[in-house]
């Protein structure tokens, strides 16, 4: 009888060993995205006086979105409650190497995602690194989706390096598509409508604001409407390298956008301004957008932008950008894609068609890509 219990418990003891390892779950995942480009222009850095290198034609990465590799997962705590972590990371598939961190001319193992958080009915609480709410609002009020290709994360990263930013880091002068000691507390959805909440404390002794960063972003998501505003304010900001942290308020981005979807049919729209609070006269800049897109069926679209972008201190400096594309999902995880672009530069502005492949300051250029992304 006494064996009989101790199997019996023993079983039991396993049985609830596999049952609480089954409440949790890691996943390996990842993409490859890369093609052909041809660039009528070039320029070997996002310096405001950098020189027309002439046209180029490259293995290019990142046509869609950047290819990446990572891990998450989740443990059940109970009572819809869970414990998330996620670490991704962006890498160029064409040289094998990381993506870029905060600091100039290094890169990070996990330059996009390093978070540890917690969700529930009161929504989802992520901290560490990671992709700003800002980002995902823009992606939701574009046509183009914010893809590295002639979107309105191009020309959000245009009005960057009109402020100055290098291309060298990921920490931008204007609005942030990354941050680290990143807080980020995103509310459930009441009839359409959510939140998401942003501080990064600076960790600078002896300065409160030292290095913060702080953002809102309200959303609305509901019959084929989508809205979003947002609010991106940030100190000490893209700091050139040794730079002692002033406690500047030196980064503001406001931003408006709306999509709306018809049957097949999509439009978009978005006004948005980037400034500098502490020094308005070096970098304020409004940007305005527009999209057209036609779902042909469940594997085919069509999607279109345009993308205006205007330096409210000097009106020689504007860009104007136009980029139609069209993709292919051969199955469920494989997608091809074919697009084209043309920015009319004028002044000492220098937007980019294509997010890592810099254009001459005052120069119109053209580029076309065709490439296949891949997901597992």
């Amino acid at each position: 009888m006494k064996l009989k219990l101790k199997l019996t418990g023993m079983a039991a003891l396993f049985a609830f060993a596999s049952a609480a390892q089954a409440e949790s779950s890691v996943t390996l995942y990842g993409t490859l995205d890369a093609g052909l480009l041809y660039q009528s222009t070039s320029a070997a850095s996002f310096a405001p006086k950098a020189p027309n290198t002439g046209s180029v034609f490259r293995y290019k990465d990142g046509g869609i979105y950047s290819s990446l590799w990572g891990i998450k997962g989740s443990e059940d705590l109970g009572g819809g409650y869970k414990a998330n972590f996620k670490l991704q990371s962006s890498f160029d598939s064409g040289t094998g190497k990381f993506g870029l961190s905060d600091t100039p001319g290094t890169v990070a193992m996990f330059n996009q995602f390093a978070t540890i958080g917690v969700s529930g009915p009161f929504g989802t609480f992520d901290a560490g690194r990671q992709i700003v709410p800002m980002i995902y609002a823009m992606y939701d009020t574009d046509v183009r989706g914010a893809q590295y290709f002639g979107s309105i994360l191009t020309a959000w990263l245009g009005m960057n390096q009109a402020a100055g930013w290098s291309g060298t880091s990921t920490n931008a002068p204007i609005g942030a598509l990354y941050d680290s000691n990143a807080l980020v507390y995103r509310s459930p959805s009441f009839h359409g409508a959510s939140v998401a909440l942003e501080y990064a404390p600076g960790g600078v002794a002896g300065q409160l604001q030292g290095g913060t960063r702080e953002s809102a972003v309200l959303k609305y998501s509901n019959y084929g409407l989508n809205l979003s505003a947002i609010y991106y304010n940030g100190h000490d900001t893209n700091p050139a390298p040794g730079a002692v942290s002033t406690g500047l308020n030196n980064n503001r981005f406001y931003y408006l956008g709306a999509l709306y979807t018809f049957h097949a049919f999509s439009v978009s729209g978005s006004y948005s301004i980037g400034k500098n609070p502490a020094n308005s006269t070096h970098s304020d800049f409004e940007m305005y957008s527009a999209g057209l897109g036609y779902q042909f069926n469940p594997v085919l679209k069509v999607t279109s932008g345009f993308y205006y972008l205007k330096d409210r201190n000097n009106s020689s400096n504007h860009s104007s950008e136009v980029a139609v594309g069209t993709e292919y999902n051969i199955s469920k995880r494989t997608l091809a894609y074919a697009q084209v672009g043309y920015v009319d530069n004028k002044g000492t502005m220098n937007q980019t068609i294509v997010y890592g492949q810099p254009v001459a300051p005052g120069r119109s250029t053209t580029a076309a890509m065709v490439g296949i992304r891949h997901s597992f």
